[in-house]
């Protein structure tokens, strides 16, 4: 978690001159994104909430998402999915931000057909929402959660200006 670390400086910084917040909902990083967040001294005052939203059930209790998913998202780790885990997220924590991680970590692939190291990315906020795929063309579980966190928070602070 030590390379994630100063990017959740910077994302905190931000947040804070700006007087905005944020909510997660992650998935393959297992909370690495929402760790890395609360490590920065005065978290609360941007740091709404994080999930990790890993199974259907997470989904329906957490997110209010049923299952199976609405029409038109066909599954998870999809681009359309990390948007609608973000702009929920945003939503249920009020939040200014919302970010949502979906993917296969590893060290194979996930039921849908995703190879390990993919992972989709929805960053919700005031001038709408994106999404990016991630491949990291790797294997390795944990290579994969440290990737995912660290493309997901970069994204947040690309964001973020």
């Amino acid at each position: 978690m030590q390379d994630l670390l100063p990017l959740a400086e910077k994302i905190g910084a931000r947040l804070k001159a700006r007087g905005e917040t944020v909510g997660i909902a992650e998935s393959s990083t297992g909370g690495l994104i929402s760790a890395a967040l609360l490590s920065v001294g005065g978290a609360s005052a941007y740091f709404r909430g994080g999930s990790v939203i890993y199974t259907a059930y997470a989904r329906s209790a957490f997110m209010d998402i049923p299952n199976p998913l609405p029409p038109p998202i066909e599954r998870a780790s999809t681009e359309p999915y990390a948007s609608l885990l973000a702009e929920r997220v945003r939503e249920k924590l009020e939040s200014t931000w919302g970010l949502g991680e979906t993917g296969a970590t590893g060290p194979t692939g996930n039921r849908y057909g995703d190879k390990a190291g993919h992972t989709c990315i929805g960053i919700a906020g005031p001038d709408g929402t994106k999404a990016m795929t991630v491949e990291t063309g790797d294997s390795d579980r944990i290579a994969n959660m440290r990737a995912f966190a660290a493309k997901a928070m970069q994204a947040l602070l690309d964001r973020l200006g």
